[in-house]
């Protein structure tokens, strides 16, 4: 297997820009070489298997994903409510519009996840990790709620997310920011007076 690190980072970003384009079906070391402008046979001589480039790919889409920490800080100065979380959680839904890409190949990798048994192990690492991670975030932040307010929050962005994606226009007669407003008003406690 070859070991130039960046080149492999680009295969794996290739990988997920075929993922979002063309779904798991079209993921294939052909498509990668393509997408990622370099020689035929290129990706397999990186990965083993499929198997091992979507397991990657999967690993991968998190650090794309991922929040820069400078932005975190910066979001985070005022002082915890939860018109904070209103302002967290709307912009969490425009990071994942201009990351469009990265997850609409991460909503591939989930359903792929249900035949790939690294994958999946990979996935459930991954996302518990940063769901935990979140959860303590949210706590040590002194956020309105607690770990189980912030995962029902996590399980209604994460569908909110899905059918903004995939069937807009199902919930298109209210505008996504309400949607988003009202997700919050009514899982995350108001302060008390």
């Amino acid at each position: 297997m070859a070991r130039n690190p960046e080149r492999r980072t680009a295969l794996v970003d290739a990988a997920i820009e075929v993922l979002a384009r063309e779904g798991a079906r079209g993921l294939t070391f052909r498509a990668v070489d393509a997408q990622a402008g370099v020689p035929a046979g290129t990706a397999s001589n990186y990965f083993a298997s499929r198997d091992e480039l979507f397991t990657q790919a999967g690993s991968r889409i998190h650090v794309r994903m991922a929040p820069d920490p400078d932005l975190v800080a910066e979001v985070m100065s005022p002082e915890p409510s939860r018109e904070l979380v209103t302002g967290l959680m709307h912009w969490l839904v425009r990071r994942m519009t201009e990351e469009r890409t990265g997850y609409l190949a991460f909503l591939e990798l989930r359903l792929e996840a249900t035949r790939r048994s690294a994958l999946q192990a990979e996935l459930n690492r991954a996302v518990r990790a940063e769901l935990d991670a979140t959860v303590d975030f949210h706590l040590n932040a002194g956020l309105p709620g607690d770990a189980d307010t912030v995962k029902v929050l996590y399980l209604a962005m994460t569908g909110l997310l899905l059918e903004h994606f995939t069937l807009p226009e199902v919930l298109s007669e209210t505008e996504l920011g309400d949607l988003v407003a009202t997700v919050v008003e009514r899982i995350v406690p108001a302060a008390p007076r």
